[in-house]
């Protein structure tokens, strides 16, 4: 398994060794020791979450406050996402910064999404499942998140606005600005 720093510091894009054969393939998702090395710290996982969506839903993005953030690892099962992590760590050097990652059930990457960063991804193609795991239980009366379409984020989703299909709660969360007075 490779594994990638982005430029956001913690979040880690894990591409794995696919075996094919005859009989089909296999590959290793992710190795708790060597993530481990690679961050200099401890992680256990304690809860697993998988989303069905179908084309052109957008959802996040999204995170967890305080005692309740999640340091996630994502994967997709079916489909094609496109993927974006945005570091709302306020002494992060790349605080503010977004990345975007194509995640595919082709490809088998995943990523480490460490705590502080808000995510969400965009769907692109007819169905998607979508895998989370997390370090921490999900709380509803922590969970926060920033619009999609903020402009001082100025995130390229490369899909026509017209055609996302994006939930009333996301609609209304609040700006980059906003989240961070």
């Amino acid at each position: 398994m490779k594994i990638v720093e982005s430029k956001l510091k913690g979040c880690l894009i894990l591409e794995p060794q696919i075996h094919t054969d005859e009989r089909g393939m296999f590959f290793e998702v992710f190795r708790k020791k060597e993530l481990e090395f690679f961050l200099g710290y401890n992680i256990e996982f304690v809860q697993e979450n998988i989303s069905i969506s179908k084309k052109g839903v957008l959802r996040g993005l999204h995170f967890q406050r305080g005692d309740s953030a999640q340091a996630k690892l994502v994967s997709v099962q079916r489909g094609e996402v496109v993927d974006v992590i945005v570091d709302i760590r306020p002494d992060s050097a790349s605080f503010g910064q977004h990345i975007k990652v194509n995640l595919s059930e082709a490809n088998k990457k995943c990523i480490f999404i460490p705590k502080g960063m808000a995510h969400g991804f965009l769907t692109l193609t007819d169905q998607v499942v979508f895998n989370y795991l997390c370090d921490n239980y999900y709380n509803p009366k922590t969970e926060s998140g920033i619009l999609y379409n903020d402009s001082d984020l100025a995130i390229d989703w490369g899909y026509p606005s017209a055609e996302l299909i994006v939930s009333d709660k996301d609609l209304v969360l609040p700006s980059f600005k906003e989240l961070i007075k």
